[in-house]
């Protein structure tokens, strides 16, 4: 059975005091309808400010993600669902990123989605590669409502069926489909880079993250971690997602990521 999620201010204080580090989704999760808000982008900053580290755990693309790492108040970003992180060290000037698959088998899997792409964007009505197609380097994003009209649910159910009759894995988001070759996920890099940036194993670490989504391609995030929020439009992912998340958000979007800061901040006796 999945369990339906708590109200966030039952997120119990001794909880919040433990948590020194925020992993979040960024589409529809610190972003509001593709836009960036001011009160979203401050609530990264004060978390940055109070000493908590932010660790964004995305699906956009190695070239959203370069920009991130550099240019947002993080700690590192992980992204295209997993196919690696970065980590830009500003002392040094040097940012240092750690890949799934190596280059050959990048540049394999590379031939195979492109070949795969056209496929799909043939066979579904209505669909696009993802506009942001361009910056990624080891998956294939399918737009199904960002840049397009929203397709049906048995469009979008089509998309991931044409991923995985050619055995690739296939994750929704809230405004793409996105496909890679490989046996990872948001979840299984989390891991990754938690035992080489911190020199321990997630499983020592994460009853002191807290981890707030929005959609599908989050379940493994939700399921994983004893404190997973969802922002309250996961309402309307929730039949695609196995685990849901542990709370959730009175606001949608980039207000319920401030919402959540605010709240988090507040039980640690921080002003925000």
């Amino acid at each position: 059975m999945n369990t339906q999620p708590k109200p966030l201010n039952q997120l119990p204080i001794a909880a919040a005091k433990s948590i020194d580090t925020v992993l979040c989704d960024i589409d529809d999760t610190i972003t509001t309808d593709g836009r960036l808000s001011a009160s979203a982008y401050s609530a990264l900053e004060q978390l940055q400010s109070h000493g908590l580290r932010v660790i964004p755990i995305t699906g956009r693309p190695a070239g959203w993600c370069d920009l991130i790492a550099r240019l947002w108040p993080v700690h590192a970003v992980v992204g295209e669902n997993g196919a690696f992180y970065m980590r830009y060290d500003h002392h040094h000037r040097n940012m240092h990123h750690h890949f799934w698959a190596d280059v050959p088998t990048r540049a394999g899997n590379r031939q195979a989605l492109d070949a795969l792409a056209k496929k799909i964007i043939k066979e579904v009505p209505g669909c696009a590669l993802a506009s942001d197609q361009p910056y990624r380097v080891a998956d294939l994003a399918i737009d199904f409502c960002e840049d397009v009209k929203p397709l049906p649910e048995d469009a979008v159910n089509q998309i991931v069926t044409c991923f995985e009759a050619a055995g690739a894995h296939a994750k929704v988001s809230s405004i793409h489909v996105n496909g890679w070759f490989g046996d990872y996920d948001k979840l299984t890099m989390t891991a990754t880079m938690t035992q080489q940036l911190f020199g321990k194993p997630l499983s020592a670490m994460q009853n002191n993250m807290l981890f707030i989504g929005d959609s599908a391609n989050d379940a493994p995030m939700f399921g994983y971690f004893n404190h997973s929020v969802g922002v309250a439009n996961v309402r309307a992912q929730q039949h695609r997602i196995k685990k849901l998340p542990k709370y959730i958000c009175e606001n949608e979007s980039g207000e319920g990521f401030a919402e959540m800061v605010k709240r988090l901040l507040a039980l640690k006796n921080l002003q925000p």
